[in-house]
């Protein structure tokens, strides 16, 4: 029976009783005509159930399913075997990008996404989500693992759309081992391997709908096999040693011990779609949940990837093709194999089409609903060309079914030439000349994409917290960002006390807010006092409590990161401040340095203090 049924039926139940009382005074017939009245609402079908699945870093090649035999990944395999995949579809270079294209049906550009850390990540607040256009159709939203588009709220996911969301917002995480994460905003500790914990409670999270008798979209991004390259041991015994029969087509290039890094993270992945699948049909919902599949861009690595062009980062085929499969059983026949190209912009209009409700967005999409080549796979037949446009960092490839142009200005022929070889600009003039309009056209529309006036914005009235991490600070003077990759920096040798930490902020709405620093301290620095100010309020707290761990996070490694090494940082609580609405820079500095250095800096949480305003976890 399906669990979205069970309060409809009670409905219908009470109704019989009801006709049963009508039926002495209306006769047969027309009992038969108000019963079909009653029940044909309740057992028409009910709107399918939505599962996203997006990993990162996660190559077209890294599935058995696509040929690779260096891994086994039956249960993603399962998803193209009893649903539909794609032959040719396009996500961006890089991270954000690719979410923020899923979120809008748009392309990132049109949303403000131009970077992956330090604020150009953040989708524009005007841009319409996928979250809430199924949450204005009724169903309950969430998401659990790497968000990426934005931390403080609005652009954090609780002010996009979902109703629930556990994980970071950051680029990426530097311990996946029971990190620190949040729910909904609140500072919380991780339970286990993130990729596990993040689908755990993916999985409550469909359960409780269910037992609602709810619809749900649940978004699951999770944060694999980016790096740093962690893994239980448990699937990396299987690769520690291995040999890989299938190398990169540039086999020098590759690093092996990477390679087998990556691999046993997807093999993870895998693991962890087959819980997801298994939970589905214990719940008795697996024919009415449309599971979707698919990597955010190119593999992290030079491997394996189907002797495609570039990785991660590239406009080439390599570094934008992904895997999209789609199962929904019944509905999309099994072993459905959709040939005309698509990208993560088709998402939000095809996965709304066919939940049959409304987009609500005003903003006109870039993409289309590609629900008829699923439902109707003939339709293909008749599909008309379209182009695909891949953008990062000024570099702009267009793809159309069969030519790609590159941002050099080549041209291929994706059919003849799926490996980017063979130039063929001279023998296709008029293909050349219509991809090259397209790429002109998107080039000067968006030339000035990176500047960003963007202000971040702390204490929203309706969401209670506000984190203002390092990644997001600036700093003067001789205070350095513990790695040149912002997302899980700190900020370290504070050793001058005319040098702070700053934010550029605005203040959405006035009020009062507990404000916590998370530090590190040695002994011989204990005493410096530090003061947050922003115009003219201002708090103070001294440093009294010595809190000196070691890096760590190389402890889980399998290959040397490139990405900063983490901390276990504690919170000082520096009291309340008063924080009046408005823009300016919100400051910390030490008004007093007794030892060689202040603190290691990690985060800010300002939390709202205010009676009956801010959302509470």
């Amino acid at each position: 029976m399906n669990m979205l049924m069970p309060g409809k039926l009670r409905s219908v139940r009470f109704s019989f009783i009801w006709l049963s009382k009508l039926r002495r005074r209306i006769g047969s017939v027309w009992l038969v005509i108000a019963i079909v009245a009653i029940v044909a609402p309740a057992v028409r079908a009910s709107p399918p159930n939505l599962l996203v699945i997006l990993t990162d870093d996660q190559g077209w090649g890294d599935l058995s399913a696509h040929g690779n035999r260096n891994l086994s990944t039956p249960h993603l395999d399962s998803l193209a075997r009893d649903g539909a995949q794609f032959e040719r579809f396009y996500v961006c270079p890089v991270c954000s990008p690719t979410r923020a294209e899923f979120l809008t049906g748009r392309y990132h550009t049109r949303g403000g996404v131009y970077a992956t850390s330090a604020g150009g990540e953040r989708l524009n607040l005007d841009e319409t989500t996928i979250a809430e256009t199924f949450r204005a159709a009724g169903y309950r939203t969430g998401a659990f693992g790497k968000w990426h588009n934005g931390m403080q709220y609005p652009y954090h996911p609780c002010g996009r759309g979902f109703d629930e969301f556990y994980g970071f917002c950051s680029g990426h995480w530097g311990d996946y081992f029971n990190p620190m994460l949040e729910h909904n905003g609140k500072l919380v500790q991780g339970e286990g391997y993130c990729a596990d914990d993040f689908t755990n409670h993916c999985m409550e999270f469909m359960e409780s709908a269910a037992r609602e008798g709810k619809p749900f979209f649940a978004y699951l991004p999770l944060n694999i096999p980016h790096a740093p390259m962690q893994v239980p041991d448990v699937f990396w015994n299987r690769f520690k040693d291995k040999s890989l029969v299938m190398p990169h087509r540039d086999a020098d290039r590759e690093d092996v011990a990477h390679t087998r890094a990556a691999l046993a993270m997807c093999e993870n992945v895998d693991w962890n779609v087959g819980r997801l699948l298994e939970k589905l049909e214990q719940l008795q919902i697996a024919e009415d949940t449309i599971v979707v599949y698919f990597c955010d861009n190119g593999p992290n690595g030079w491997r394996w990837n189907g002797d495609m062009k570039g990785r991660k980062g590239s406009t080439d085929e390599g570094g934008v093709r992904s895997p999209l499969f789609v199962r929904w059983p019944g509905k999309i026949p099994a072993g459905t194999v959709v040939r005309p190209i698509a990208g993560a912009i088709d998402l939000l209009p095809t996965l709304a089409d066919l939940a049959g409700i409304a987009l609500i967005g005003k903003k006109p999409l870039d993409g289309i609903s590609v629900a008829p080549l699923l439902t109707d796979p003939e339709q293909a037949e008749q599909w008309p060309d379209r182009t695909i446009i891949s953008h990062w960092r000024g570099r702009v490839s267009v793809r159309n079914q069969r030519f790609r142009l590159d941002d050099q200005g080549a041209l291929f022929d994706l059919e003849r030439d799926p490996g980017q070889r063979h130039n063929i600009a001279a023998q296709h003039p008029q293909a050349l000349e219509q991809l090259r309009l397209a790429q002109q056209q998107f080039k000067r529309e968006f030339r000035n994409i990176d500047q960003d006036t963007r202000l971040f914005p702390v204490g929203a009235a309706e969401f209670k917290y506000t984190q203002l991490p390092a990644r997001d600070a600036g700093a003067t003077g001789n205070i350095q960002r513990s790695n040149r990759f912002p997302n899980c920096s700190f900020y370290t040798n504070w050793v001058d006390p005319d040098d702070f930490i700053y934010w550029d902020v605005e203040v959405l709405a006035p009020g009062r807010f507990q404000v916590e620093v998370y530090y590190t301290c040695r002994a011989a620095d204990v005493g410096a006092e530090l003061e947050l100010s922003f115009g003219n309020s201002a708090v103070r707290a001294t440093v009294t409590e010595a809190h000196n761990p070691p890096l760590r996070g190389m402890e889980h490694d399998r290959v040397p990161r490139p990405e900063s090494y983490v901390k276990d940082f504690q919170p000082l609580s520096m009291g309340i401040i008063d924080l009046p609405q408005g823009e300016g820079r919100m400051i910390l500095r030490a008004t007093k340095m007794p030892g060689q250095q202040v603190i290691d800096f990690r985060l800010l949480m300002l939390t709202r203090v205010d009676e009956g305003t801010g959302k509470v976890e």
